[in-house]
């Protein structure tokens, strides 16, 4: 018989109540994977004994994993992984600060066709052909260089909250579209230099090579993305050239990378603030950025309309919710375009 699921607000207070210190990080691996049944398989049950939490996804270009270890355990997980010859050489980035809110607090291990939905034919393009990697100092070098263009490779709710200096930042809700977009917004920039950047390396790893595929000669990106550029900063007392808080897929929602603010509210369009939240009503659900005052005066919720809604009987919420979500993300992509043009 199946165990009955727990609750993810009781998962969540279990984690919490357990008080073990917890390594966040994560790492990916294009590499060729056989049977990602298989493999995920073991790994679900290897890294389930050691109490590992997190988001891994296996499919058989390779593997992408968000998560955390028990602090205690790091040793024993890392001689496991590195045992594999899959995964032989497979580099960590360390999450830049944990905080008393807990990375994640489950795990999930999913079998996908890729391990990062671009939307691309890998059949089109040689997906080896990527672009050199950048250190740090090399990418401080590119920041100050008239010659140079900066790209973003994150959403536009990632970097709205923390970009590099001088950084060309699409507006986009997905990988998919910003793929998509990326070579025309660039076509006048074919000739010069471009550096790539995301919160790890990975989405930049794909992309170098499709901007190859289609023309741009001297493409380079981040090694290691914005996690491994700040310990680089710090170990080698470098000029942090990122502004703001580093976008993460997980409870915490951020990294501190600088002090500085560089967003507004999305409600009240006044306070600076880089906090995101989900609205708390389940049926819009919808990312946001919310300054203390307005997260009070509204209760967690993104307009009196979503509060309205939670409370209404659920055969009403169910004729309602057609399309909604749709129309949120539409909404705060306007007040996003609003809040950068500040």
């Amino acid at each position: 018989m199946k165990p009955k699921a727990i609750p993810r607000k009781e998962r969540k207070e279990m984690v919490m109540h357990e008080h073990i210190p917890r390594t966040t990080f994560s790492f990916y691996k294009y590499v060729r994977i056989s049977d990602p049944q298989a493999m995920r398989n073991e790994l679900f049950e290897t890294l389930s004994q050691m109490g590992c939490l997190g988001r891994i996804y296996v499919a058989s270009e390779g593997i992408n994993a968000q998560m955390n270890v028990p602090t205690e355990n790091f040793k024993k997980f890392d001689e496991y992984l590195q045992g594999k010859k899959e995964f032989s050489g497979i580099p960590y980035k360390i999450a830049v600060e944990e905080t008393e809110v807990v990375s994640f607090y489950m795990l999930t291990i999913k079998v996908k066709t890729k391990i990062v939905a671009d939307g691309l034919d890998d059949d089109t393009f040689d997906v080896t052909k990527t672009g050199e990697y950048l250190t740090a100092e090399e990418m401080n070098e590119y920041i100050e260089d008239p010659d140079a263009v900066i790209v973003d490779m994150r959403n536009g709710y990632e970097s709205e909250v923390g970009h590099f200096e001088g950084a060309i930042t699409p507006d986009v809700d997905t990988f998919r579209e910003e793929l998509k977009i990326t070579p025309e917004i660039l076509s006048e920039h074919k000739e010069k230099k471009i550096a790539l950047y995301c919160t790890g390396g990975i989405r930049c790893e794909k992309a170098s090579a499709w901007l190859k595929h289609n023309g741009f000669k001297d493409v380079k990106h981040l090694k290691g993305g914005i996690i491994d550029y700040k310990r680089q900063v710090d170990e080698k007392d470098l000029a942090n050239k990122f502004k703001g808080k580093n976008f993460v897929f997980d409870e915490r929602m951020g990294e501190r990378i600088t002090d500085e603010i560089i967003s507004l509210c999305h409600l009240c369009g006044k306070e600076k603030c880089d906090e995101h939240i989900h609205c708390k009503n389940q049926a819009c659900h919808v990312l946001f950025i919310c300054c203390d005052s307005c997260k009070s005066q509204k209760k967690g919720f993104c307009s009196y309309r979503c509060m309205v809604f939670d409370v209404l009987p659920e055969i009403v919420k169910r004729r309602l919710i057609k399309n909604n979500h749709k129309k949120k993300l539409e909404q705060f992509k306007k007040h996003r375009l609003k809040s950068i043009s500040r």
